[in-house]
């Protein structure tokens, strides 16, 4: 009787495990996220590089941004995120240019979800830099200096980067995440937004234990 209900208590045990298992087995390669290849070179190879890209006119974007906040709070040391604006036309770089002049001025907290606001709440369509320049004037920053920061040498070449980038990860759309250089998420093939930072934490975790 005794030996019995330690195998119960052992089979039971196993149970969360087997669980964990199947969890980690369920996101598979060509089915619910997409190898990049080449693979892209990361920032910072020190960390599990993760980029979403986005687009500040995109209304899934939009919608999906307070997720992807409280996602980034539980990452953990070893992972690296970054923004990395889509840009396909002319107006895409100039809010592309707007993302990284708030991120030289260090007004990223109020400036990101300001433009977000901007085009799809406020409806603003932001095709020229003087209508950027309202919304930067309308949180805090002097013309002056977005002026500056927008037309540096520096903005427009991380915009440029953040092009080449994305055409490196063949991205068709957005959101879509990359997680360190190997692998492309989208809503399509994860199946929704939501499912899509489940497979960019898969992916997180594969990568972790790689590097074990």
């Amino acid at each position: 009787m005794f030996k019995r209900l330690l195998m119960t208590f052992a089979m039971v045990a196993l149970v969360p495990f087997a669980a964990c298992a199947q969890e980690a087995t369920e996101y598979e390669e060509g089915t619910h996220y997409t190898l990049i290849q080449p693979p892209i070179r990361t920032a910072n190879p020190d960390k599990i590089g993760v980029t979403e890209f986005f687009w500040y006119g995109c209304i899934h974007c939009y919608n999906m941004e307070p997720m992807v906040i409280a996602w980034k709070k539980n990452l953990g040391d070893d992972v690296e995120f970054r923004g990395s604006p889509a840009i396909w036309n002319g107006p895409m770089e100039l809010h592309a240019k707007a993302f990284y002049a708030a991120e030289a001025l260090g007004v990223m907290d109020k400036l990101h979800p300001a433009l977000f606001a901007a085009m799809n709440v406020d409806r603003k369509r932001l095709l020229s830099e003087e209508e950027i320049a309202e919304v930067f004037e309308a949180n805090g920053v002097s013309a002056e200096d977005f002026t500056k920061a927008f037309n540096s040498f520096g903005v427009g070449s991380q915009a440029r980067q953040a092009g080449s980038r994305a055409r490196a990860a063949k991205i068709t759309g957005t959101p879509e995440f990359m997680v360190n250089g190997k692998y492309r998420v989208s809503s399509r093939t994860a199946g929704g937004q939501a499912n899509m930072l489940k497979v960019a934490q898969y992916l997180i975790e594969k990568e972790r234990a790689a590097k074990q």
